[in-house]
């Protein structure tokens, strides 16, 4: 190989990243929610009362998108949209009770799909990966 195998790890870290977004969406299914609806959900949680401009940007996706997503969380019961005291014109989004309690579900599920997916792995080898991991990302 004469890119000393570097196209090959990166194939294989893909590959992986799409296990990895299978298996998400496969934990997300008793709770009907898309990776999407997840993800907002994880921000209004961990920042209640979130502008819907601060969730697009934490979600890197287009405001309106974060409408859409938000209206699907809002039509549920898990947020609801407040006017923004500061500015009436805004509006933020917070967690309902049923929202946290999801989440927390989200979050044991996933946990649980993540222990058992890493469990191929010495417990020597995922403190490997995770170091490498986290060279290549900081």
């Amino acid at each position: 190989m004469t890119d000393g195998g570097t196209a090959t790890l990166g194939d294989l870290l893909m590959r992986v990243a799409r296990t990895l977004r299978r298996r998400f969406i496969a934990a997300l299914a008793p709770w009907d929610l898309s990776p999407h609806q997840a993800r907002a959900l994880r921000v209004v949680c961990a920042r209640d009362g979130v502008r819907l401009s601060e969730l697009a940007e934490a979600l890197r996706i287009a405001p309106r998108s974060a409408t859409e997503v938000a209206d699907g969380l809002q039509e549920r019961g898990l947020v609801e949209r407040t006017a923004d005291p500061a500015d009436r014109r805004a509006v933020r989004l917070s967690a309902t009770e049923a929202g946290r309690r999801v989440q927390r579900e989200v979050d044991d599920a996933r946990a649980a799909d993540s222990r058992e997916l890493f469990a191929r792995l010495s417990a020597a080898d995922r403190a490997e990966l995770e170091r490498i991991l986290r060279q290549l990302t900081d």
